[in-house]
C-alpha cells in the first residue's frame, strides 16, 4: 500500500511568513530607518492572515498581498513618525565653538 503525502509550497505556510517578518525586523534593528519595518509588518500580516483565514492563494497573489500590506504599513509608519512643523532645530552658528 502506497501512502500519498500532499506537500504544501513554502510560500503558503504561515510560519514561513512569520519567520520572514522576524528576519525583516532583525534587519531593521541592524540597519535602522523604518524601511524594513514596513516589510516586517507586511510579512507578519500575511502570516496571521494565513493562520486565521487559510487561503489557497498562489505565489503571485501572496506577493501582491504582501506588497500592498507592506506599503500600507510603511505609509502608516511614515505618517506616525514624521517630523512635524517646527520640530527641526536649526543651528545658525558653528556648533564646534564653545
Amino acid at each position: 500500500m502506497i501512502e500519498v503525502v500532499e506537500t504544501v509550497p513554502l510560500w503558503a505556510l504561515w510560519w514561513a511568513w512569520l519567520v520572514a517578518a522576524l528576519l525583516f525586523a532583525i534587519i531593521e534593528i541592524v540597519l535602522p530607518g523604518f524601511l524594513f519595518l514596513g516589510f516586517a509588518l507586511g510579512a507578519a500580516a500575511v502570516g496571521f492572515l494565513l493562520i486565521f483565514a487559510p487561503l489557497a492563494l498562489g505565489l503571485p497573489l501572496l506577493l501582491v498581498l504582501f506588497a500592498a500590506l507592506s506599503l500600507g504599513a510603511w505609509a502608516a509608519l511614515r505618517r506616525m513618525f514624521r517630523l512635524r512643523n517646527g520640530q527641526v532645530r536649526r543651528v545658525k552658528g558653528d556648533v564646534n565653538k564653545g
